[in-house]
């Protein structure tokens, strides 16, 4: 059964896989001795800052500023770790599984909600947490796609977005389309280029909208949740190379040997003075800063133009 799974996002300047399966290869069996494997990711060292984007520089700030820090910013918080160091969103799959359980279809879907993407099936809790007293909202939310099938949004906002999909090896657009007010999906068909797993989602309007994902070919994977363990079952007996992805940060690799009806431990720890961000997106200081005009505050405005 073909099954070649996408990331919903892609990350500028990180290393494909050439060695991707084709969804040809994986056969569908009968596993009755399959061993599980267990474990958290975690990020070592301080958790990297989050990436500001003024409200002001985009349309319809009075909308998307539900989400701001009250300053007029919106910062895009994309390492959700907890007090132990377990991270959230981040895919873990094993390679080159050529047989093994069911490959249940995956659907491509997402939401747009309060100027953000949204995997349709994520729970609210996963979406948003309580912090200083105060509802923050939880971002990226990585999820699996499938390739060469369809991806939809449903944009629920009273406002129009444009979704745009990357492979993130090239870095070009694979698919645009328009995000009218609607309750009909909108979207298309997912073509990346063999052997590419890393894309970006991103609303051309409105650039802090961003969700990411990673391409797998079997069922073996799993997306960690807020304490950042995982949990992969089923896997027939046999000796495996395990990836775990997390945006900007180069995916990490591990081989275990997995025994008939045997649970492994596997951990995964990242190093958070790796990461990378797309040179494009670095910006040291304000485009104006507050000495232009030092009796307004700047980063406080929210209108299109401050008098």
């Amino acid at each position: 059964m073909l099954r070649l799974l996408i990331a919903g996002t892609i990350l500028l300047g990180m290393v494909g896989y050439s060695g991707i399966s084709s969804a040809s290869d994986y056969e569908e069996i009968a596993v009755s001795n399959g061993g599980t494997i267990t474990g958290k990711v975690r990020l070592k060292g301080p958790i990297p800052e989050p990436r500001v984007f003024p409200v002001v520089l985009y349309p319809f700030g009075p909308f998307c500023k539900k989400i701001s820090d009250g300053q007029g910013n919106i910062r895009l918080e994309e390492f959700i770790v907890g007090t132990d160091g377990g991270m959230q969103d981040t895919i873990v799959a094993v390679q080159q599984v050529k047989k093994g359980k069911r490959f249940a279809p995956i659907k491509n879907e997402l939401v747009a909600v309060n100027c953000m993407f949204h995997p349709a099936d994520v729970s609210d809790e996963e979406q948003f947490r309580v912090k200083d007293g105060k509802l923050k909202h939880a971002h990226p939310l990585v999820m699996a796609l499938e390739n060469d099938r369809p991806i939809s949004v449903v944009n629920k906002d009273p406002i129009i977005h444009n979704g745009q999909v990357f492979q993130s090896e090239k870095g070009n657009i694979i698919l645009n389309f328009p995000l009218p007010v609607s309750d009909q999906p909108r979207g298309g068909i997912l073509h990346f280029a063999p052997g590419k797993r890393i894309s970006e989602m991103i609303c051309g309007m409105h650039e802090f909208m961003q969700s990411w994902g990673f391409v797998v070919d079997n069922p073996y994977y799993a997306r960690t949740k807020r304490d950042g363990d995982y949990r992969i079952d089923g896997l027939p007996p046999g000796t495996y190379r395990v990836t775990a992805w997390h945006p900007h940060l180069k995916p990490v690799e591990q081989e275990i040997t997995v025994s008939a009806d045997g649970a492994v431990s596997l951990d995964f720890e990242f190093d958070s003075r790796k990461v990378v961000r797309p040179s494009y997106e670095s910006q040291e200081k304000f485009r104006i800063g507050p000495e232009a005009r030092p009796h307004e505050h700047l980063e406080q405005c929210e209108e299109p133009y401050c008098n």
